[in-house]
């Protein structure tokens, strides 16, 4: 009876280290404010590419689920655009909430210190572009719903007696909904007119190539710090969509500096 107690524990004994070991890396919390140049396009406002910052406030959260090995991100942007023209006459604003969940299956490697994550999820946007000198059409809003895959990678180590994580995630739409109005027509025909022209539009990757990608290292850079880490990175957002004969994209690329909670 005691060497099958003992043997049992010897087969449980590794599940419960992972467990222990990864925790910490699994289970975090980060606000960040992010800030960079972008690059947006949108035909039906103008033909004109426009250049400008980009700055927001992204919120990013990660923990496992009662469901064995998997883990869920939640993350939510709120974005602020500012760009003009070639020609610096013309302006334009933007603005964007973006929500994404994902749930990804995750294997340890290097003795637990490395996590790689693969799954999919939802990404939400719901925005406007206005555009400063337009009288007829002077705004755009924006509207889209996706099932995107995902992938993430992190890894636990330190610098003398500094930890730190270093971690990638990135996700690309799969499949979706999209608003537009379409070539010519005006926001008056949609909701004043009730004329409705191929304005929610079923999208693939195929014509919405885009995509979201993270790189950051969060540190503890004294002792004193349990649970709260620096973090400080890139944030990649290249987002393009061709229907109803508009061409649109948004191209940002952001330096990130948060704090993040390991929990």
């Amino acid at each position: 009876m005691n060497k099958k107690l003992v043997l049992l524990w010897l087969l449980v004994m590794p599940f419960l280290s992972v467990s222990a070991q990864t925790d910490s890396l699994s289970r975090f919390h980060s606000n960040m404010i992010a800030i960079g140049p972008t690059n947006i396009l949108d035909t039906y406002l103008s033909s004109e590419k426009y250049h400008g910052i980009d700055v927001r406030y992204v919120n990013h959260s990660s923990r496992f689920t009662h469901w064995k090995n998997i883990s869920q991100t939640v993350i939510h942007q709120g974005e602020l655009s500012f760009v003009h023209n070639r020609a610096d006459n013309n302006d334009e604003i933007g603005g964007m909430y973006n929500f994404q969940y994902h749930l990804r299956y995750n294997w340890w490697l290097c003795e637990q210190k490395l996590r790689l994550e693969a799954g999919a999820g939802i990404d939400v946007n719901l925005g406007f572009l206005y555009n400063t000198r337009n009288s007829n059409n002077p705004a755009q809003a924006r509207a889209a719903i996706n099932l995107a895959p995902s992938v993430a990678a992190s890894y636990r180590s330190h610098i003398k007696s500094m930890p730190f994580v270093v971690r990638y995630e990135a996700m690309a739409p799969l499949v979706g909904l999209m608003f537009s109005p379409n070539y010519g027509q005006s926001y008056y025909e949609i909701f004043n007119e009730g004329n409705y022209d191929h304005n929610i539009v079923p999208t693939t990757i195929g014509c919405t190539p885009s995509l979201r990608q993270l790189l950051c290292f969060d540190f503890k850079p004294t002792r004193k710090w349990s649970r709260t880490w620096l973090r400080v990175g890139y944030l990649g957002d290249y987002q393009q969509a061709k229907v109803n004969n508009l061409k649109m994209h948004q191209y940002s690329h952001l330096f990130i500096i948060g704090i993040t909670k390991m929990l």
